[in-house]
């Protein structure tokens, strides 16, 4: 009687499940979708390449070097890299003596070994790039109520984060006129900007890179808008994976070795049962 009863009630469950699954399944499938703007207007990320796409791909370090450099002079103000070391910017190019120059330019907390207190104190290839705010209170006080984020995985955090954070840095501009005729009562609130790669199209983050020229750059590259978006784009794919063409490197020789591999199993198998004859069927 037990058995029979927890096996009705199994069943109970499991048409429950079923049921409700079903129902679901057809009211997503058949609702009318409520139409907002965030919805319509809301664009996929631009079709961008860099040096680093695809299979063969590798970093572009003079463009890995302007894109730090923007970095520094423009997100910096707001952003922190909390994962990434003044040391990790050897990878980018620069030799041992170039990174201990770089690090000195930032200010980084630390302690005063003769009485304890904080102090800040120029960086060191080993500290961490630190944050322009002391906490997440002041953070949130000097942008409208809106705390920066970390900028270290920010193209691994994203779909299609690449291309994503390069069309949010170009996609700053003003409502359609289509989109103004269709949803009359959306607006930008003070305070936000229209952006409309953002999922909700208004965002805290005011435009950064604004005019051309913005940043001088020391190897002579032309600094356009569209020239800054993506050295800086580029740096942050790095920050957020600097082994990313190491992995492809790798790859090829793995797959070579299993290739070579399964090449030579497929022999094996042919020499150890070449002696064996099969049965004939009777």
């Amino acid at each position: 009687m037990i058995r029979i009863g927890g096996f009705l009630i199994g069943i109970g469950f499991t048409v429950v499940v079923l049921w409700s699954f079903a129902v679901g399944a057809y009211n997503f499938a058949t609702e009318e979708k409520v139409g907002a703007a965030e919805y319509e207007f809301h664009k996929e990320p631009k079709d961008v390449s860099f040096a680093h796409d695809g299979a063969f791909g590798k970093w572009d370090k003079a463009q890995l070097q302007r894109g730090y450099q923007v970095y520094k002079e423009v997100c910096a103000a707001c952003h922190s890299l909390k994962f990434v070391a003044f040391r990790d910017l050897a990878d980018l190019g620069y030799n041992e003596d170039e990174v201990k120059a770089l690090a000195a330019e930032w200010t980084v907390p630390g302690i005063d070994q003769d009485t304890g207190e904080a102090i800040t104190r120029p960086g060191t290839p080993i500290d961490y790039f630190p944050s322009p705010y002391p906490n997440d209170i002041a953070a949130a006080a000097g942008n409208n109520n809106a705390i920066p984020p970390d900028l270290s995985l920010m193209t691994k955090a994203r779909p299609n984060g690449t291309a994503y954070l390069y069309s949010l840095l170009t996609g700053y501009g003003e409502p359609s006129e289509e989109l103004k005729a269709k949803y009359p009562d959306f607006s930008t609130p003070p305070g936000l900007s229209f952006n409309e790669y953002f999922p909700n199209l208004n965002l805290a983050m005011a435009q950064p890179i604004v005019i051309d020229d913005q940043v001088s750059y020391a190897d002579g590259t032309s600094a356009t808008v569209d020239q800054m978006a993506k050295d800086v784009t580029a740096f942050l794919t790095w920050t957020a994976e600097p082994s990313l063409v190491d992995r492809k490197q790798t790859g090829w020789p793995v797959l070579g070795f299993l290739l070579f591999a399964t090449i030579l199993a497929y022999f094996s198998k042919k020499q150890i049962w070449s002696a064996v004859k099969p049965k004939k069927a009777k």
